[in-house]
């Protein structure tokens, strides 16, 4: 195979985790676009990769899910170690893992997250931080080793704020998904929440601690490298703009229908954030 035929096949591979991103997400789509050109296709390739993990935990439930995370996790490490795979998704991943550096205990605490979701169903208070962790922040710190670009002194100045951005973002989809994730797969992940009994002092506490999270999270934006800054600001706003939408509903409503941000809102927020960047207030 000639360069140019690895370069075909490599090329399209990335191609393949953009259009999953693009069918997945219209909110981190939208983010992506907006960072330096050289950023993308390695964040795309993040993006596909966690997205398909999730997949099969969440939706393939008339076949063995227990086997196909685990052919999931073997063929991960085994491209990575190889450099290559015939799996488009795991072929952008392993040549982003491997050329970013992206440390292997991310990827096992992400894959062990996705796990515990084929039997686990609640979580104690350090059972939530680990999946936390695992299902959110090491996205979070994969994408900040893009950014960085080989700068450990960045990245290790970075990382906080990194996992604030991954916490909040998950848990602003706990609160948006409790309908589906309590009828649909018995799960409840806030430690010491029943929803038979939720009410509206229980939701303002799980408010709060999203709250914090935000607020250190937009610290660390304005830290990045400015070709990251502004894609990143952007999924920052509409998850900032999900989670005032639903602190603004009653505790009951959140457990009947699942709560988003219009398309046309997203479009305004993109707008307005282009234009903060322009007056140099990002």
């Amino acid at each position: 195979m000639s360069a140019n035929d690895v370069n075909l096949f490599n090329e399209t591979c990335f191609k393949c985790s953009e259009v999953i991103t693009r069918q997945y997400s219209t909110s981190f789509s939208n983010g992506i676009r907006a960072l330096d050109e050289r950023f993308r296709y390695p964040v795309y390739a993040i993006y596909g990769y966690v997205r398909y993990a999730d997949e099969i935990v969440d939706t393939f439930h008339e076949h063995d899910k227990q086997r196909l995370i685990a052919d999931f996790r073997k063929a991960t490490f085994e491209a990575i170690d190889t450099g290559i795979s015939i799996n488009p998704v795991l072929q952008a991943f392993q040549q982003v893992v491997n050329r970013y550096h992206i440390q292997t205990e991310l990827i096992d605490a992400f894959l062990r997250s996705m796990e515990r979701d084929l039997h686990q169903t609640s979580y104690d208070a350090e059972g939530y931080q680990q999946y936390i962790y695992g299902s959110a922040e090491v996205v979070g710190l994969m994408c900040l080793r893009v950014f960085c670009e080989g700068d450990d002194a960045m990245y290790n100045k970075l990382l906080p704020y990194a996992r604030s951005l991954g916490a909040a973002f998950q848990k602003v989809n706990f609160l948006r998904d409790v309908k589906d994730d309590l009828q649909s797969r018995g799960r409840v992940y806030f430690p010491g929440v029943s929803f038979a009994n939720f009410c509206k002092a229980d939701k303002q506490q799980i408010e709060a601690d999203i709250r914090e999270d935000f607020r250190k999270a937009l610290i660390g934006i304005k830290l990045l490298p400015r070709g990251a800054r502004l894609g990143v600001y952007i999924a920052y706003v509409y998850y900032f703009r999900l989670f005032k939408k639903i602190c603004d509903i009653p505790a009951e409503v959140i457990l009947q229908q699942r709560i988003r941000i219009p398309d046309a809102i997203k479009m305004l927020l993109y707008f307005k954030a282009i234009m903060r960047q322009k007056l140099n207030l990002l």
